[in-house]
C-alpha cells in the first residue's frame, strides 16, 4: 500500500482526513508561504497547496502526499493568522455583520501525478458587539486561525450563514479529498 503524508501539523486537517478512512504520517512542509495577491487568490492558494505537497514529496518519494492551505478574503483583504490580539479584535470587526469568503487548495501529488483544486466558500456572520469580540479573543481561540476565527469551535455562534463546504472552511474539503483519493491507487 502506498504511504500517504498529510504535510500540515493543523490538527483540524488531522482530524478532517481521518474522516476519509486511509492511513497516514504528518510531515509537515517548511517553504515560504508567500503569495502573490495581485494574483487570483484561488489561483494563488492552489499553488501554495502543491508547493507544500512537493516539499514534502521530495522526503517521501514513493508516497501520495496531501497538500492544503486555507485563506480568508474580507474586501479583497487576506486576513491571515492574527499577529496579536489587537490585529484579531481588528479583523472580527471586519467581519462583523458581513459576507466574506473562505478559499482552501488543495493538492495530491506523487511521483507519478499531480492533482489540484480549490474551494471557496462564503461565510455570512451576524453583527458582533465589541464585547463579544473582545471576549472571543481573550479565549485564545482565534490566535492561529486564518481570519481569526475557527468555524467550529467558539466562534460557530457568530456564522448566520454558509455557502459552500464547511469542511473545506475548517481546512480540507473532505469528500473532494475523499473523491480523489479513491482514483489514486493506493494498494
Amino acid at each position: 500500500m502506498k504511504q500517504i503524508v498529510l504535510a500540515s501539523k493543523s490538527p483540524r486537517r488531522k482530524e478532517l482526513l481521518e474522516k476519509c478512512g486511509v492511513p497516514f504520517i504528518i510531515d509537515v512542509a517548511d517553504i515560504d508561504e508567500t503569495i502573490n495577491e495581485n494574483n487570483p487568490l484561488a489561483d494563488e492558494i492552489r499553488e501554495l497547496a502543491c508547493r507544500k505537497a512537493e516539499a514534502v514529496l521530495q522526503r517521501h518519494g514513493d508516497a501520495v502526499v496531501i497538500g492544503s492551505d486555507t485563506i480568508v478574503t474580507a474586501d479583497g483583504e487576506v486576513l491571515g493568522k492574527p499577529k496579536d490580539e489587537e490585529d484579531a479584535v481588528r479583523m472580527l470587526r471586519k467581519l462583523s455583520g458581513r459576507t466574506h469568503q473562505v478559499i482552501t487548495g488543495l493538492a495530491v501529488v506523487s511521483a507519478k501525478r499531480v492533482w489540484k483544486a480549490v474551494s471557496i466558500s462564503d461565510v455570512e456572520f451576524q453583527p458582533l458587539s465589541e464585547e463579544e469580540i473582545i471576549r472571543y479573543v481573550r479565549t485564545g481561540e482565534p490566535m492561529d486561525k486564518a481570519g481569526a476565527y475557527a468555524i467550529q469551535g467558539i466562534a460557530s455562534r457568530y456564522v448566520k450563514e454558509i455557502r459552500g463546504d464547511y469542511y473545506a472552511i475548517m481546512g480540507l474539503p473532505v469528500s473532494v479529498l475523499y473523491e480523489e483519493l479513491k482514483n489514486i491507487d493506493l494498494y
